[in-house]
């Protein structure tokens, strides 16, 4: 038997062999409205004495007026043992009439009472609930049967043995107090209510016992119920006599999940709550076939591991993966075309050829029966919008959006996972990507994957990625941790990349290569008034509704004066600046307002908010000295003008000096003009002597700045012509171009930057390579207005053009002197090679 101290209720009923009447017991008279006393975690069944401990105050003075008085109670049995103060809903419908006989203090501050318990009652409905609960009850009339019925006493006796069977494969501190309790009870129907009181069942056992008003049913179900208390118990003891050896803290804490997991199988419940989880999450998943053996496979193998076994957490922890992901999940997409322009133009100014590809995909979804996501390149220096450009395409299309850096990567299992046999093994990113967006259809922006790491030690990366973004092959992508095939053919891909040339050509053909290209100035300040200022006039507050107001001239300012660049990172970092800074002067200002008229900022407060400015504009330097060219360079922060000086000065022999920190291809183009020029002297009206007697120094300037490529070969050759020719360059022009030995000109890249940078410096002509005509049509009629474009084949046609007739002032003189002497030991020199060749023939 088991004592229930669970406060406030139970200790052991008491034992008293009963040989009377037990129908007389059974029908004592009673009140139809009797005060209540409520038990939690026990229930006192018809003609037992028990005892209870008593805690509630409202329980306390029931039992106190009932033991006073004589008076009879209701006895009913609490459904939950935690609820405080019950109701109707929290009491079983039948309990037992009773008689308090005796109270004890107990040494805690709680009180026993003794119980003689009489009939069942059924509750009808509770009169009140304070200061006592009194109760309205009905009896409800018990079959029973007497010492005469050999049946029932056989019965009764099976149900002691079961019992007695019971204590001592649960070998206790009472077991043998109750053992003996139980052997001295001679009256069978006395004998099962004072089991069914006593035995350690839960209150729904109870209450089935309590409902079965006959007592032959209710033996019967005693007897089934305490066999299968003995079996488990029998289990349980096996258990510890096959263990019975010493275990270590490991073996210990094994055996005892084996106990559990032994009781739980025999009970037909699965005592693993992690398998539980994850079959249920599974459950709302569609598994492809093959996926779906795996996975109960891998769980099988789950249910047989030890849950202390390191083995348990690595499969545990690959079956919670492979449920995490989206399996069979996707996100329907919004095809609304207007609402998808509102949003690129909503978020992001200029940027038409992007936009329009986008706006392409969309359109294409409506009728493409095979749906196959694209995979963009969008390619551009740093800050114009890029990455940001991928979170409002995912909003357009009503996707989840998932960002990964690839800067920096260097090992291919951050692409394709870890294989499970390493400590520590993880899926890759791609598959962390999908876990974290719940959807196998997200937008993926794989950022910077021109700077994933080219010095690896574990695979390379670059390779992973092919299997990604190849629309052929990454519906069965493979990641090395799930060991099953993933579908990625529904992601849409958007790669970003300052340039190409560190991507490798066999991913580079995967992709669709979108050039974003800087932003004008006009553009920059639109960026500005748009997005720039707004955002930051949300987040600082000067008090009574002010805003800070930037003047477009402000804003121009700014931008010419304080940054360099394609894009608008910098520019964004010079006004969240100057909004610190006015905050300052504002929180230093005795009135605590706004130090600026009309709380306006003008060009002339910038300098004060920024500082001197940091550069200056680039400008056309004229052409009143020989050498000296404007060539257009592209950087990663954009176009910009470059000017290549040559001079020359009397040197004994060739000589070709290159400075300017100038990389290996532009040293080469250097080489290439010399040698053109050399060959076309006589075009030029250029003495071959002056070579021999003249040294050419090659300078481009800003020295601490690398510059290196090939489009400067015609601003070279047009630079040494007019040094060698003393004759003046045409005003405001500018030119780009790769020359080759022979003299063509071919095509270079860039070309927006460069025509951006041209119209910054004042250039009104610009000469470029017939084949970059295509280029400059592509491009937006505002961005190539007040500019005139000379498209050119070969060297001729630039120098022709940009060589004017005339000389510049104080041209130097390059006439080489006759030197007689020299002349004639040369020819007669070449007199004598001749003779020397003619005689040999004749031999």
């Amino acid at each position: 038997m088991n004592i229930r101290d669970d406060n406030p209720q139970t200790a052991f009923s008491l034992v008293a062999d009963f040989d009377g009447d037990m129908n007389a017991l059974l029908q004592t008279q009673h009140e139809d409205t009797l005060p209540a006393l409520a038990l939690r975690n026990m229930m006192l069944f018809p003609g037992v004495v028990g005892s209870v401990t008593i805690g509630r105050p409202m329980s306390l003075k029931v039992v106190s007026q009932s033991l006073k008085k004589g008076a009879i109670i209701a006895v009913l049995a609490q459904k939950n043992g935690d609820v405080e103060d019950p109701d109707r809903k929290d009491l079983f419908d039948e309990g037992v009439a009773a008689r308090v006989m005796r109270m004890i203090d107990l040494p805690n501050g709680n009180s026993m009472a003794i119980l003689q318990t009489y009939g069942a009652i059924k509750l009808e409905h509770i009169k009140r609930r304070k200061p006592t609960m009194r109760v309205e009850v009905s009896s409800i009339p018990e079959v029973t049967y007497n010492k005469d019925d050999k049946e029932f006493a056989v019965l009764a006796d099976a149900c002691r043995d079961a019992v007695i069977r019971f204590l001592k494969l649960n070998e206790g501190m009472r077991s043998e107090e109750a053992a003996f309790a139980v052997r001295n009870i001679s009256h069978p129907a006395f004998l099962v209510n004072f089991i069914c009181s006593n035995m350690q069942l839960s209150q729904e056992d109870r209450y089935t016992l309590f409902q079965l008003h006959d007592m032959r049913e209710r033996a019967f179900k005693l007897l089934q119920m305490l066999n299968r208390e003995c079996q488990f118990a029998q289990i349980k003891h096996d258990i510890q006599n096959q263990t019975r050896e010493e275990l270590d803290q490991q073996q210990r804490e094994y055996f005892l999940h084996q106990q559990i997991k032994n009781i739980q199988t025999e009970l037909g419940e699965d005592g693993n709550s992690d398998v539980a989880e994850i079959e249920r999450k599974a459950e709302k998943l569609t598994f492809p076939d093959k996926v779906k053996e795996l996975f109960k496979r891998e769980v099988e193998k789950l249910k047989r591991l030890n849950q202390q076994s390191p083995d348990y957490n690595v499969q545990l922890n690959y079956l919670q993966t492979l449920v995490a992901l989206p399996w069979g999940i996707n996100t329907e997409d919004n095809l609304n075309i207007k609402n998808a322009e509102h949003v690129l133009e909503r978020d992001h100014y200029g940027m038409e050829k992007v936009k329009e590809r986008i706006l392409e995909h969309l359109a294409t979804l409506r009728y493409r029966k095979a749906e196959k996501a694209p995979i963009l390149c969008l390619v551009g220096p740093p800050g114009v919008g890029k990455t940001s450009l991928g979170r409002s395409i995912a909003e357009a299309l009503g996707r989840k959006y998932v960002r990964i850096s690839l800067g920096g990567v260097h090992d291919e299992a951050e692409i394709r996972g870890h294989r499970r046999t390493y400590i520590g093994a993880m899926p890759g990113r791609i598959v962390k990507g999908i876990m974290k967006a719940e959807s196998s259809n997200p937008l993926f922006v794989l950022d910077e994957i021109d700077k994933v790491s080219e010095n690896n030690y574990n695979g390379d990366p670059h390779s992973a990625l092919l299997e990604v973004l190849d629309p052929e092959q990454n519906n069965a992508f493979h990641d090395n941790y799930l060991d099953v095939d993933y579908d990625l053919s529904k992601i849409f891909f958007i790669a970003t990349a300052n340039t190409l040339q560190t991507i490798p050509q066999p991913l580079l053909d995967r992709m669709e290569v979108i050039e974003v290209e800087g932003y004008l100035t006009e553009e920059k300040k639109e960026i500005a008034r748009r997005h720039l200022i707004p955002k930051e006039q949300k987040v600082f507050d000067f008090g009574d509704g002010a805003k800070l107001k930037f003047t477009p001239a402000a804003i121009e300012y700014i931008i010419e004066k304080y940054t360099r660049e394609s894009g608008v990172r910098q520019l964004e970092k010079q006004v969240d600046k100057i909004f610190r800074k006015v905050a300052f002067l504002t929180s230093k200002s005795e009135d605590g307002k706004m130090p600026f008229a009309d709380r306006s900022i003008k060009p002339a407060d910038i300098e004060a908010l920024l500082g001197k400015p940091l550069f200056n504009r680039d400008k056309y330097q004229g052409n009143k000295y020989a050498g000296v060219v404007t060539g257009l360079a592209w950087t990663a922060v954009g176009g910009e003008i470059l000017f290549i000086e040559t001079s020359v000065s009397r040197s004994k022999g060739p000589k070709l000096t290159l400075t300017g920190n100038l990389g290996d291809v532009m040293k080469e183009s250097a080489v290439l003009a010399l040698e053109y020029i050399k060959s076309h002297a006589d075009t030029l009206n250029i003495d071959y002597r002056v070579f021999d007697h003249w040294g050419i120094h090659i300078h481009v300037p800003e020295g601490a700045t690398p510059k290196d490529g090939p489009s400067a070969g015609i601003t070279i050759a047009t630079s040494i012509a007019s040094a060698l020719t003393q004759r003046r360059v045409r005003d405001h022009i500018a030119m780009t171009g790769e020359i080759t030995l022979r003299g063509r000109v071919l095509p270079v890249g860039g070309i927006k930057e460069k025509i951006l940078a041209a119209k910054r410096a004042g250039i009104t002509d610009i000469m470029i390579s017939e084949d970059n005509r295509k280029d400059i049509e592509d491009i937006n009629a505002r961005y190539i207005e007040g500019l005139s474009f000379h498209f050119v084949e070969n060297v001729q046609d630039v120098l022709r053009f940009a060589l004017l007739d005339e000389k510049v002032e104080h041209a130097i003189d390059l006439t080489v002197e006759d030197d007689s002497a020299d002349n004639s030991d040369a020819h007669k020199q070449a007199t004598d090679n001749k003779v020397a060749v003619r005689l040999l023939k004749e031999k």
